[in-house]
């Protein structure tokens, strides 16, 4: 239990953000990390959680068919301490960011080289730095998810998902163990 308490402090702390630590508690969104691990490998995403508050959230605030950071702020990030198939994209160790493109039945989450930038504009500089992209099916939430959250989901012993809702809106990536 200990261990697993300092790698989430590790965790968050070793979440890229522009600017001074200190002033985290004046954002609006606030800053998260989830942690989980592969067998004695870690999956870590950092990311910020922007509220519904009242707001029509997927096709308004959201548009469909645009490019999202998913989240707030900084870019949301995935670290992968070895090899794993983010659907059927293969990552080495190391950091990403993630954005995507949210459809009504489907949408496309897409894994990019540069991890350590703001989260919007998504340029085509940006975009220059994709590394693939996974299309993947939208589920529908009963009740509505108030506060933007990511999460994993164990799905077998080498295997999660990550988990992504907001609004009446929730995305399943599967991520598991690269093959060597």
């Amino acid at each position: 239990m200990i261990a697993l308490l300092s790698l989430v402090v590790a965790a968050s702390s070793a979440c890229w953000i522009r600017g001074d630590r200190a002033d985290l508690d004046v954002r609006i969104s606030r800053l998260d990390s989830v942690i989980t691990t592969l067998g004695t490998d870690t999956l870590v995403v950092c990311y910020s959680r922007p509220r519904m508050l009242g707001r029509p959230i997927m096709g308004r605030v959201v548009p469909f068919g645009e490019p999202w950071r998913l989240g707030a702020n900084e870019a949301t990030t995935l670290t992968v301490s070895a090899p794993v198939l983010f659907g059927d994209i293969r990552l080495e160790a190391g950091s990403y960011s993630l954005y995507a493109v949210p459809e009504q039945r489907e949408w496309r989450v897409i894994v990019n080289r540069a991890a350590r930038r703001w989260g919007i504009p998504i340029s085509d500089t940006v975009k220059a730095e994709d590394i693939g992209v996974v299309t993947v099916a939208v589920e529908a939430v009963s009740p509505p998810v108030e506060e933007f959250r990511i999460q994993f989901e164990r799905n077998g012993s080498d295997a999660v998902d990550l988990v992504i809702e907001w609004d009446r809106t929730r995305v399943r990536v599967p991520i598991r163990r690269a093959p060597a």
